[in-house]
């Protein structure tokens, strides 16, 4: 029913498999999938890989995502006019490279941090701890609490390559995974973390920037990375 696949974006390959199950009515109307471990499986890919076929589908109409409950095929494709099916990068692997790249970018503006760049900073900072109910505020003052740090550095093609990057959640396919996983209680964690990295910056240790920048975007794959089949976890 399902075969192991050769490396090549593979959640796309997994997306395509499942698709064409569905496609030739093997798999019917209200079917639910294996759980993802179980998929993982099948595939020989990992779970992340399984949760970005997923999304990818969900996003074409041909599944249900019901958090807490599992994976359904939908009864009738709704796929979304404006949306493309190409090889372009996942959610997580675009989180991955922000990780590898912006922790260089913070070590590096501990280094030449000026207190009116920490100002700027803390300005970004309290504006998001007022906005944590408001996801596009939110999402407004974390893009530019990145791009602030990358502006630090004085080199505009770097801070032009981190708002190009950041700019890639704005997918479909991101949105999608985002609607599952971020909310006030996410916020407030990005929030915590960017406080670490702030602090890090402001004392121009540079090893310590770049170890809570990495841990932050680390965090943050882990937090998009949860199981479908279960309900996120909340804090207060």
């Amino acid at each position: 029913m399902f075969v192991a696949l050769e490396p090549r974006r593979l959640y796309r390959q997994v997306a395509e498999q499942i698709r064409m199950l569905i496609e030739s009515g093997e798999l019917q109307a209200g079917f639910r999938l294996p759980p993802e471990r179980e998929l993982a499986d099948r595939f020989s890919v990992s779970r992340p890989t399984v949760r970005e076929a997923l999304i990818v589908l969900e996003v074409e109409g041909h599944i249900q995502i019901r958090m807490g409950s599992g994976v359904y095929v939908s009864n009738r494709p709704r796929p979304l006019p404006h949306v493309r099916s190409d090889d372009s990068e996942g959610p997580l692997e675009i989180l991955q490279a922000r990780c590898l790249i912006e922790s260089g970018i913070a070590e590096e503006a501990a280094r030449l941090a000026r207190p009116e760049s920490i100002a700027r900073i803390d300005a970004i900072l309290e504006r998001m701890e007022g906005a944590l109910d408001d996801g596009a505020v939110a999402l407004d003052c974390d893009r530019d609490f990145h791009t602030a740090i990358a502006d630090i550095i004085g080199n505009s093609a770097l801070k032009h390559f981190t708002g190009l990057i950041y700019d890639s959640r704005m997918s479909p396919y991101f949105k999608k995974l985002a609607s599952y996983f971020e909310g006030p209680h996410t916020w407030k964690l990005a929030l915590e973390e960017h406080r670490i990295i702030r602090d890090a910056i402001a004392a121009r240790d540079p090893d310590a920037a770049r170890e809570a920048m990495r841990s932050h975007l680390t965090l943050a794959q882990k937090r998009f990375s949860e199981s479908f089949e279960e309900e996120p976890t909340r804090e207060d």
